[in-house]
């Protein structure tokens, strides 16, 4: 059984008058979240930032990374923990691989949780191979969890050069 993303669900570039529901969502998602002041701060640097809007405007998904030289850094990339699983995790990152082409740069990285196995099986699903571990990386309750350090080589996922 393929999930498919809600029907009429869109991207849309994220303001600042989005941040009551991205906020609400990353709240919801993750025991150490990004604060308000994160995410005023990437769109304030110019981060490419992005929300999933549903048919009626809600905020199912967003995410938020950084152009470098040559590579996209994705720094976050979360859909509202009630409607995971149905694909829009999918179509978020469709959506990055488009703006990455876009701006011709030739690779996405991105680090997970070490312990986050649905988000790593998504990742290699769409092409992302493990490439290193950041020990440490995040908080967690009393300790540091290790990050994952995942790349998707845009040349080699479509065939074609960057």
């Amino acid at each position: 059984m393929s999930a498919q993303p809600q029907p009429g669900a869109a991207c849309r570039p994220m303001t600042l008058h989005d941040l009551d529901a991205v906020v609400a969502i990353e709240t919801r998602a993750y025991e150490f979240p990004w604060t308000r002041g994160n995410f005023i701060d990437s769109l304030a640097a110019g981060y490419l930032a992005e929300r999933l809007e549903g048919p009626t405007g809600e905020t199912i998904g967003y995410f938020v990374a950084m152009p470098g030289v040559d590579e996209l850094h994705l720094l976050n990339i979360t859909v509202a923990p009630a409607l995971q699983g149905r694909g829009h995790g999918g179509l978020l990152l469709g959506e990055v691989v488009q703006r990455a082409r876009a701006l011709h740069l030739g690779a996405i990285w991105l680090e997970v949780r070490a312990s986050n196995e649905r988000a790593h099986r998504l990742y290699r699903r769409h092409g992302y191979v493990e490439i290193g571990l950041r020990r440490g990386y995040y908080p967690a309750a009393g300790r540091r969890e290790d990050a994952v350090v995942m790349k998707l080589a845009l040349a080699a996922a479509d065939g074609a050069g960057a």
